[in-house]
């Protein structure tokens, strides 16, 4: 009796031992990719754009668990992917450009290019004397250390042949950037135009009667400016993960455009202390006049101009006097975009 029930015992160990074994080979077989990104800024409309491929599940149809926080400026995620902080980031092509050219053993790439318009401007008071870049010397200025517009000041300079050494440059917190405009301790303020216009509504201010905008890309900076991008480590290592969260991102963008009160629902699901109203009407306007290009319509959403990226790299080369020029493909990787048929080739 006794043998019999250690051999009992013994069978029943053993499938407890089988069915646990089974259950671990099937967890690591269904396993998610983590996939950290980091994004552009605070929480605000446009990236519900992104937030619905989380909450509609596209990532997780594609094995992958996506992990967002906040940003601290579109130039900042750049060097957090270049370091390892990140895998991703929804950061601007241009501080990769320039990294590309410093150190193109660490910096990452570009794979779905999301603002196909140069938002980068100077923003002054409607009744300030700066009526064009030719009248920066001589005044000062403010932005955020990581602002895309303020990184790109050197370019603009050159472009324009004025003497940025006679510009006063004041580095501020970005939340300060208006109220610091609209109290004169600055003359102009460096951001991107939609963030600048709906940051000001939030205070008061009515961007359409007290403010002027001063377009780099009125003065020949036809740049590209905010795309997904992945580390190098995670697109050798895993490229499907890169299509795959690409696909949900692709989806995610339809949905968004179709119904941009779910999107801007998504942010405020993130963040409730937004205020919906202003929050729609700055992803209206960024869909307008930040994704919206011509060339769309030839490329699909999400790819690039060769020749169009190839200026702007020239651009930000020889006004930074970078030490290398980098190649489209180490700015650049469409391998992993959706197919053009599945992307969008009009913003409606």
């Amino acid at each position: 009796m006794a043998n019999h029930q250690m051999k009992t015992r013994a069978r029943m160990l053993a499938l407890a031992a089988a069915t646990a074994l089974s259950a671990l080979t099937g967890t690591a077989a269904h396993a998610e990719t983590s996939i950290k990104m980091v994004l552009n800024w605070k929480y605000e409309g446009p990236q519900g754009l992104l937030f619905l491929a989380e909450d509609k599940g596209y990532f997780k149809e594609e094995g992958l668990d996506v992990t967002f926080d906040q940003g601290n400026g579109s130039g900042a995620g750049v060097p957090l992917v270049a370091n390892g902080a990140y895998d991703m980031a929804f950061g601007d092509i241009n501080a990769l450009i320039e990294l590309a050219a410093k150190k193109p053993e660490d910096a990452p790439v570009g794979v779905f290019m999301m603002y196909s318009q140069p938002p980068f401007t100077v923003a002054v008071k409607a009744d300030s004397p700066i009526k064009s870049p030719a009248d920066f010397p001589g005044h000062t200025l403010g932005g955020a250390a990581n602002d895309g517009a303020l990184k790109l000041f050197p370019a603009l300079c050159s472009i324009t042949k004025i003497d940025c050494t006679k510009v006063n440059i004041t580095n501020m917190q970005p939340n300060l950037r208006e109220q610091m405009l609209m109290k004169g301790q600055v003359e102009g303020v460096f951001g991107y135009v939609n963030t600048i216009r709906f940051s000001s509504k939030l205070i008061g201010v009515d961007p359409d009667k007290e403010l002027r905008f001063i377009r780099y890309g009125d003065y020949g900076m036809d740049l590209y400016s905010n795309a997904i991008i992945a580390s190098k480590k995670l697109v050798k290592d895993n490229p499907d993960a890169v299509k795959g969260f690409l696909r949900a991102i692709n989806k995610s963008i339809k949905d968004a455009i179709k119904d941009p009160d779910a999107a801007i629902a998504a942010v405020q699901k993130r963040e409730p202390l937004i205020k919906p109203a202003i929050e729609r009407e700055r992803f209206d306007a960024t869909i307008a006049n930040e994704m919206n290009h011509d060339e769309i319509a030839k490329i699909g959403f999400g790819d690039v101009d060769d020749a169009r990226l190839g200026k702007s790299i020239d651009i930000i080369v020889k006004a930074k006097e970078l030490p290398r020029t980098p190649a489209l493909t180490e700015v650049f990787d469409r391998s992993f975009l959706p197919a053009k048929d599945d992307r969008l080739t009009v913003m409606n």
